[in-house]
């Protein structure tokens, strides 16, 4: 029991973080040139499973409550799970972990800037914008919390590795 109430804890407050982050850095979390701060939570899969719910449903929630689009709401969501899927499979490549979450919002997002809000851009473009930002969220800033995190695994992460 004790660890189904940690797992559902830790996806939790993942999701809290998720949802306050996006809210806080709105002005630079959506359109074609992005940096949403809070896709650097998607290496934490790395430590442990909960982070998969966790910035799923934290996605989902800061979707709804920052108005998105319907297709974003469902279709953003799903681009950050599956980077986080992807993220939780790399964890044995420490520097690989990012990856998948970078390739999944470069792919999907500009399908739905152009078809949830009518962003006329080429799609190739915003793949390119979008990346960029995913390449400084996840690849920078979630590669520092990755190593600030690791240093302190055992205490935070104890059940998890």
């Amino acid at each position: 029991m004790k660890n189904k109430t940690q797992f559902i804890t830790q996806a939790a407050l993942i999701a809290a973080i998720y949802v306050v982050l996006v809210y806080v850095f709105k002005p630079i979390s959506f359109s074609y040139i992005q940096v949403r701060i809070a896709e650097a939570l998607t290496v934490l899969p790395y430590f442990t499973p909960a982070a998969i719910p966790g910035v799923t449903v934290g996605c989902l929630l800061a979707n709804l409550l920052t108005g998105a689009d319907i297709l974003d709401i469902i279709f953003g969501s799903a681009a950050t799970l599956i980077g986080a899927i992807g993220s939780y499979v790399l964890r044995k490549q420490k520097f690989l972990v990012p990856v998948p979450p970078i390739l999944a919002n470069s792919i999907i997002i500009p399908w739905i800037l152009r078809y949830a809000y009518g962003m006329a851009l080429p799609i190739p473009f915003m793949m390119l914008t979008v990346g960029a930002g995913e390449v400084i969220s996840c690849g920078v800033l979630g590669l520092i919390l990755l190593f600030v995190l690791n240093k302190r695994r055992n205490t935070i992460f104890k059940n998890y590795y």
